[in-house]
């Protein structure tokens, strides 16, 4: 079903092409882009010798190939006649590289962005709290694994197990409004967009928003998710009350009243204390907000930063590399007096973005000139006029997308883009306050504080201007934006803003890299880098500004050594020993773990 994990038989797609083969990118997006001019050879002609031919083979080496050829064509034959094939299937051309299905019952689950994935053949989806009860008494007698998964949205598939998963995608209902204590009480299986639509009759909505509407309720919240805006907390903050299954202690409800202590370790739990069945969240009045867009440079940014934080409701700014734009996007209710801004924008839409959609032609024809073999398919002016800002970056970062000379120009053009795009818009706060994110991706963030909104410390920007530094001086292909978002202190003990400092604000920054071809090999190159570039943000950044990661985004390192490190220092933010006694007690057989789970929280450093 639409509303359930995007869930997908597994097959094999395969290319079958010569290594040399050229890859050219063509509509629809999906079929691969065109290589970059080194991974392409520098002579595609062959060269014949023009010496003079060699003497015939001898009468040894000619008997020799025809018993060679004599053997393959017997070994042909008894191998078909072997075969018990049906008479129906014996008309049936052969089919070179043909190969066998997996079985019905095994499935491939992956997140969004193909980053992560696995194959199972446990995944339940149970439609009542009656079924996912009876699924995790089963579950636990047999000892068989259940990872709770949401929508599959997290870059680092936090929640995939080939052991086996549970998805409440069929628990997808609002149960009860209370439009005077502005509270409603969902199945955790609900989308944030349908939530949103099923309580706008109430004239009630979220306090605060991610940059999507896709996940489920249980995992947005499991995860420590946030919006921004540094007077509003994560998400999990707006949770009041939860109903957790679990396999010790069966069904429990919990709130600050109802065993507090657990409630705020479980509700930032990372799906490894139980099955979030039900959630009640504290809403506010649904209003309409006013964006201003606008593009600004750090030296002005630094001047007006104080002000920013405490004068607007929610606000972000996104970072360009390789340019000195800053955007900044802020989002408040509309005056009541005032009532919303007359402006007319400077640039139509298309006069925003018709220079990007130059860049991408004169891109397209120069990697043309080099991929003379190039021959799937034409692009038009019409179907380049007909993407997005988003889609016409990814169609240009994926003709080359590790040359940081390259990317350094896309930069500057969609830094241009904003230019032309500054303004106002009115609308919704669930409508308002989304953001797209463009194309499959890898993202890495961090979050760390920033001293309170009276009195903010700053460490935020210097953050940004030494993550720039480092860019320029490694000579990363970063893309933009390097996005930063703020929130206030989370009460729940393992979200990554946790504090006990009331009026504490914590910044959030993430780096990308996009992932705009289905070529397994330059996904890998991109993949490698990505991967380059964030452990120079960790080595360099993180201890200095106290920073760690999103669990929706944090990445277990292969090596064992470096394991340990990122074990030690998650025990010193997070109260690890506590979070794991309550696992113990509450999943004793561990059926809610995984690989990364386990990984990142061993249960034998318990106390």
């Amino acid at each position: 079903m639409s509303r359930a994990l995007c869930l997908r038989r597994s097959i094999h797609h395969l290319l079958h092409r010569r290594p040399s083969q050229p890859i050219c990118t063509a509509f629809p997006p999906t079929k691969p882009p065109i290589l970059p001019n080194h991974l392409y050879p520098s002579n595609p002609i062959r060269t014949f010798s023009t010496s003079s031919p060699a003497p015939a083979s001898s009468e040894a080496e000619l008997r020799r190939y025809l018993g060679y050829t004599a053997l393959a064509l017997f070994c042909g034959a008894a191998t078909y006649f072997s075969f018990p094939f049906s008479e129906n299937a014996k008309h049936k051309k052969a089919q070179l590289f043909r190969y066998a299905p997996l079985p019905e019952d095994l499935h491939t689950v992956s997140n969004w962005s193909g980053t992560h994935e696995v194959q199972t053949r446990n995944f339940h989806q149970p439609e009542t709290l009656e079924e996912l009860e009876k699924l995790v008494k089963d579950a636990d007698e047999k000892k068989a694994r259940i990872r709770p998964v949401g929508s599959g949205l997290s870059p680092n598939g936090i929640g995939l197990s080939r052991a086996g998963m549970v998805n409440l995608g069929l628990m997808d209902k609002v149960l009860e409004v209370d439009k005077e204590k502005k509270t409603v009480r969902v199945q955790a299986g609900i989308r944030v967009q349908q939530l949103v639509d099923g309580i706008k009759e109430y004239g009630l909505t979220l306090q605060n928003f991610a940059s999507i509407r896709e996940q489920q309720i249980g995992g947005i919240i499991q995860v420590g998710a946030h919006g921004t805006g540094a007077r509003l907390p994560p998400i999990d903050e707006q949770v009041i009350s939860m109903k957790l299954v679990t396999p010790a202690k069966g069904t429990i409800e919990i709130s600050k009243d109802k065993d507090p202590d657990l409630f705020y370790l479980a509700r930032c739990g990372l799906g490894g204390l139980g099955v979030v069945a039900e959630v009640t969240l504290q809403c506010v009045e649904r209003e309409e907000l006013v964006e201003h867009t606008y593009v600004t440079d750090m030296n002005d940014l630094k001047k007006n930063h104080k002000k920013l934080l405490s004068e607007n409701k929610h606000v972000k700014y996104l970072y360009i590399p390789y340019t000195d734009a800053v955007v900044v996007v802020t989002c408040n209710p509309i005056s009541k007096w005032r009532g919303p801004p007359k402006f007319k924008p400077k640039y139509t839409k298309d006069e925003a973005i018709q220079h990007v959609r130059d860049l991408y032609k004169e891109c397209l024809e120069k990697y043309r000139r080099v991929a003379v073999a190039c021959r799937n398919g034409e692009f038009t002016a019409s179907l380049v006029d007909e993407l997005s800002f988003t889609e016409l970056r990814d169609k240009l970062i994926a003709l080359d997308p590790l040359n940081k000379n390259h990317i350094v120009r896309i930069n500057r053009a969609e830094a241009e883009f904003w230019r032309k795009s500054e303004g106002y818009r009115v609308g919704w706060s669930d409508e308002i306050l989304g953001f797209d994110c463009g194309g499959q991706q890898w993202v890495s963030e961090t979050c760390f504080p920033v001293g309170s909104v009276s009195k903010p410390s700053m460490k935020d920007l210097e953050y940004i201007e030494d993550l720039k530094q480092l860019i320029e001086k490694r000579r990363i292909p970063a893309p933009a934006p390097i996005e930063q978002r703020w929130t206030a202190r989370s009460r729940s003990h393992m979200s990554p803003a946790s504090s006990s400092t009331e009026d504490e604000i914590f910044s959030w920054v993430g780096i990308i890299m996009y992932l705009p071809t289905m070529d397994g090999r330059q996904r890998k190159d991109i993949t490698d880098e990505f991967f380059h570039y964030r452990r120079l943000t960790q080595t360099e950044l993180w201890d200095t500004y106290s920073a760690y990661e999103h669990w929706a985004k944090i990445e277990v390192p292969r090596d064992k050594e470096e394991q340990a490190a990122l074990q030690v220092r998650l025990r010193e933010r997070f109260p690890v020993d506590t979070y794991n006694a309550a696992r113990k007690e509450l999943d004793p057989n561990r059926i809610f773990a995984n690989n990364k789970l386990e990984k990142l929280f061993p249960l034998s450093q318990a106390a």
